[in-house]
């Protein structure tokens, strides 16, 4: 009922601004202000305002906000975790599907199935690649060209 006079007020309040500036020769400014005048009036009579206000001063209403915001802030803190973990859910994906498909042995350096066997991804293809000893990192200068020949040999080039 409150809301109804508020809503009421600033509509007759509006049309008499509206009134002034079509007084003051400026008929398409005063146009624009009673349109806009005329809004909340508008939603008085279609019933818009009792169903706003009815909806505010609900507790199950503001319990089902508050389960909104509960919801979504869980989907971001996902979000958060997920990003951090650097792995997006297309590279856990193909991990898994290249664990599941898996056409290398493990000590083998190409694929055993020959060229018509599908790449492996690059996340999967970084996981397997071996690591470097110690022993290979403290070595002659010279066999650091070995280990780029078997790389360039591994790829084919």
């Amino acid at each position: 009922m409150l809301a109804e006079t508020i809503c009421s007020a600033a509509s007759a309040a509006g049309l008499g601004i509206a009134a002034v500036t079509a007084y003051r020769k400026r008929f398409l400014a005063a146009t624009r202000i009673a349109a806009y005048s005329l809004v909340p009036i508008g939603l008085v009579l279609t019933g818009v305002v009792e169903w706003v206000s009815g909806i505010a001063f609900k507790p199950s209403v503001w319990i089902g906000f508050g389960v909104l915001g509960l919801a979504w802030a869980l989907f971001m803190t996902t979000r958060a975790v997920e990003r951090r973990s650097g792995t997006t859910r297309a590279e856990r994906k193909a991990a898994r599907a290249a664990e599941r498909n898996q056409a290398v042995a493990p000590g083998a350096s190409a694929p055993s199935l020959g060229a018509g066997s599908q790449a492996r991804p690059a996340a999967a293809a970084a996981a397997a690649a071996p690591k470097p000893k110690k022993k290979q990192e403290a070595a002659a200068p010279g066999d650091d060209f070995s280990d780029i020949e078997a790389i360039l040999k591994k790829h084919g080039i």
